[in-house]
């Protein structure tokens, strides 16, 4: 797949077959990340690769704590700023509008974060859950490089016809995760990245994005 396709088709897919990843696939494109920017050759990622019973057995445990209105795990770095200003919130409230919009939540729905929740506790149906961590003595460079090496992960999986959705949510339940994938307390959750092929049939979201001109500054062409 050309670059550029793979970085146009790339999109958060919220709604995954059940239609099994090879291991074979997520080993190469896995192996192939490792040459994603990486400051000072850090490569500060650690990545576990989850599926089959161990992550049903993760859904099973954080949709339980979802459907029980759980507040989830202190959080180990926000999210996001405490006050988003515009153009911020604004570019985030009208993606998150339309995103739930599109999974059937209405804003006005009484019980929109617990669907939320729960939705993102499945994984959204997918068949394999990457968590990636980073060692608690790394910094925000670091941080920027698995950023990095996880976009990487992720168009490679669309040159394998693939689709992927990155998940901040689960550091709500990291926990959980850390009880089934066997972190020790010396790692941080950064995300985790569902992964499968898409779900035939259902409505697609393409969230749009800032024209050009508002993001980006040419000096000196």
């Amino acid at each position: 797949m050309d670059v550029y396709e793979a970085v146009d088709s790339r999109r958060a897919v919220r709604a995954f077959s059940d239609e099994p990843v090879p291991k074979d696939v997520l080993e190469r494109v896995l192996a192939a990340a490792t040459r994603a920017p990486s400051s000072g050759n850090l490569q500060p990622w650690h990545v576990f690769v989850v599926a089959g019973e161990p992550l049903v057995e993760l859904k099973r445990r954080a949709t339980g704590r979802a459907l029980a209105a759980d507040p989830g795990d202190e959080r180990e770095y926000p999210m996001y700023p405490a006050e988003l200003t515009s153009p911020y919130a604004d570019r985030f409230s009208a993606a998150a509008a339309q995103r739930y919009t599109a999974l059937g939540i209405e804003r006005d729905d009484p019980d929109r974060p617990m669907r939320i929740a729960a939705l993102n506790a499945e994984a959204f149906g997918a068949q394999v859950v990457l968590f990636c961590y980073l060692d608690r003595t790394m910094g925000p460079g670091q941080w920027g490089d698995a950023g990095m090496y996880l976009q990487t992960v992720m168009l490679l999986l669309r040159a394998e016809g693939l689709h992927s959705c990155p998940q901040v949510m689960w550091t709500t339940y990291r926990e959980t995760v850390s009880q089934i994938v066997g972190a020790d307390d010396g790692l941080v959750l950064f995300c985790g990245v569902s992964v499968g092929f898409e779900e035939e049939g259902v409505p697609r979201l393409r969230t749009g994005r800032a024209e050009l001109a508002e993001t980006v500054s040419f000096v000196g062409l």
